[in-house]
């Protein structure tokens, strides 16, 4: 079967949202990716992963691959959105001063503001971003944010595994979406903490 959008990670998958009761918005991460699907035979060997299908991810509609938006659920419409190359793996957090934070595969740490979109602040991480952004106010009294930076996953697994990405049907599909995530971020893991002002 081809063409089918969303593909089978959903337009939202496990990547975290976050509501501001100060907007009344909802902020979502997610993803812009369609694939093609052919049914196989499959055997059950211990350990290793299984799923009864080649599968091929590829770009959806537009050519980007994710996106974060900002959803009014009152009004039952998106408010605002930023395209973005990969998929938005990464979580959402949104403060008291109407900041939005989230990463990208790429490894860019952004700051949005929550009211209209648009962009505040960001900071190249050494690697992708597919962890959620923390807030805390430290014992000085300062408000900080901290993000893991590190890509991996089944959507950066070409980068974390090495993977060849002419094996378009690797890490379930991923392979062939993420094909070049390694012109743009390398492995790695490193925590990020910024003070806010």
């Amino acid at each position: 079967v081809r063409e089918i959008c969303p593909a089978a990670p959903g337009a939202k998958d496990w990547q975290p949202s976050a509501f501001s009761p100060r907007t009344g918005l909802l902020y979502m991460p997610h993803n812009n990716l369609c694939m093609d699907w052919e049914s196989v035979e499959v055997n059950y060997i211990a350990g290793t992963p299984y799923v009864g299908a080649n599968v091929k991810m590829y770009a959806g509609p537009g050519g980007n691959r994710g996106e974060f938006s900002a959803w009014d659920p009152v009004n039952r419409r998106k408010a605002w959105s930023i395209k973005e190359r990969f998929p938005a793996w990464s979580g959402a957090l949104v403060t008291a001063g109407d900041v939005v934070f989230y990463g990208t595969m790429e490894g860019w740490f952004k700051a949005i503001d929550a009211k209209h979109g648009n962009m505040l602040w960001q900071f190249k991480t050494g690697s992708g971003i597919i962890g959620q952004p923390i807030s805390y106010r430290g014992p000085d009294g300062k408000q900080y944010v901290a993000i893991l930076s590190g890509v991996g996953g089944w959507a950066g697994a070409v980068v974390s595994g090495e993977l060849d990405p002419a094996d378009t049907t690797a890490a379930l599909g991923f392979a062939n979406a993420m094909n070049d995530l390694p012109q743009h971020t390398t492995k790695g893991g490193m925590l990020y903490v910024f003070s806010l002002p």
